[in-house]
């Protein structure tokens, strides 16, 4: 018992410190809110205030410290911040070739009348349209390791005053990757990005990319002719064959695929190449890539995208992220935020040092899994910090406060 208690401070203590990088900057109180939300979220396993609140086990009326979570969290937006934060803090990871996988996901809300922005998305998991919010979200990882960084994560509606277009809420999540990480790394991304204000833009800030195109596309040949992309796809040879191991949903499944690349094609002046992979389903896979490397190797860039998407699954398992109860569009978005302030610290601060990496066995060991822990251990990770700190009480000691401008104007006296 002993032992657990000891390991509880210490998953507290490490928290404390995670805050303190995230929070650089900002004021006594709002440090003390990230904070306890970061703390909150993992000890409830969830995002719904009145679950955080029972979790800092305070002195006060429950209702009065749900008021006070809630005031903090529609006081301020933290997206850009908290954004930045975690981008700085680890722009170091990302490598040359580290990929850099973008997604489009939805907060699918079908019962929802009163929220603010509520808009119309696409839900990925029915295939239908529904209520929600869109949510753009940016996370590095290397094809051959399976640690994820997360990099960047907001939460948007095309409803909301303001809102200019997707195209610009990609663009945003770019420009800011980029500009922290100097240039390094991979874009992956789907079928939807292969627009040509997206592809100009990248060609512009000189990122190498894989985007998986659609059928109706067209690129241009050496000779300046337009071609179609499945016109392409037919005069293509397949000259490489491949055997490749997939997650489908849990299990994994070996396929054997064939691959045949087309070069020297162009789109908004940018030059790629067309890489055209058969076996995956009964429509050939077309990948669009300026990245000088082998079609096998464009083929892992892109299937480590599909790494990434466990991710995002994750955070809508794990801690309830499309079962958020705030009305306002502020606060929505700030509850995104501070997700992914939490998947960050599971995903990069535990494991870090040889210290951390101890804390992590005890802590996957806390999760109490009957089989191995699977390649993707957030869950284990998530359900054994949920257990060392379902009893614990919320303790500020290690909170670093910045001391507050004193606007006093005051005379000196020898």
């Amino acid at each position: 018992m002993d032992n657990n208690i000891t390991d509880s401070r210490k998953v507290q203590q490490q928290i404390l410190q995670y805050a303190n990088t995230v929070t650089k900057g900002f004021k006594k109180t709002r440090k003390k809110f990230i904070a306890q939300a970061i703390f909150g979220i993992q000890a409830s396993r969830d995002i719904k205030l009145s679950n955080i609140a029972r979790s800092l086990k305070e002195d006060i009326r429950l209702i009065k410290t749900e008021n006070r979570l809630s005031r903090q969290l529609m006081s301020q937006d933290l997206t850009q911040q908290i954004n930045e934060a975690l981008i700085t803090d680890s722009q170091w990871r990302i490598k040359a070739d580290t990929v850099l996988a973008l997604d489009l996901s939805d907060v699918h809300k079908p019962f929802a009348k009163k929220m603010e922005g509520l808009a119309r998305v696409w839900d990925g998991s029915k295939g239908e349209p529904g209520d929600g919010y869109w949510l753009c979200e940016v996370i590095g990882a290397q094809v051959d390791k399976e640690a994820l960084i997360p990099l960047y994560s907001e939460l948007y509606s095309h409803k909301v005053k303001g809102f200019e277009s997707e195209n610009e809420q990609i663009l945003k999540a770019i420009r800011m990757v980029n500009t922290k990480t100097k240039g390094r790394g991979i874009w992956a991304m789907d079928r939807g990005c292969d627009r040509r204000i997206l592809v100009e833009e990248l060609g512009r800030l000189k990122q190498r990319f894989v985007i998986r195109l659609r059928g109706d596309r067209h690129l241009t040949d050496i000779h300046g002719r337009e071609r179609k992309i499945p016109n392409l796809v037919r005069s293509i040879k397949y000259t490489e064959h491949y055997r490749v191991s997939i997650d489908r949903e849990g299990y994994k499944e070996d396929v054997d695929v064939q691959l045949g690349t087309r070069e020297n094609l162009f789109i908004e002046g940018v030059q790629v190449s067309l890489v055209v992979i058969k076996g995956f389903s009964r429509e050939p896979m077309m990948l669009m890539t300026n990245v000088d490397k082998s079609a096998k190797e464009i083929l892992e860039i892109y299937l480590t995208r599909w790494k990434c998407e466990e991710a995002f699954r994750f955070l809508k398992h794990e801690y309830h992220l499309e079962d958020v109860r705030v009305r306002r569009y502020q606060s929505i978005r700030n509850t995104a935020a501070l997700l992914h302030a939490v998947f960050y610290f599971v995903s990069v601060c535990l494991g870090q040092r040889l210290r951390m990496s101890i804390l992590l066995r005890k802590i996957i060991e806390r999760a109490k899994r009957f089989f191995e822990v699977p390649v993707f251990k957030h869950y284990a990770v998530a359900d054994g910090i949920y257990r060392l700190l379902f009893n614990m009480r919320w303790e500020e000691r290690g909170l670093n406060y910045e001391p507050e401008r004193n606007k006093q104007l005051s005379l000196g006296f020898c």
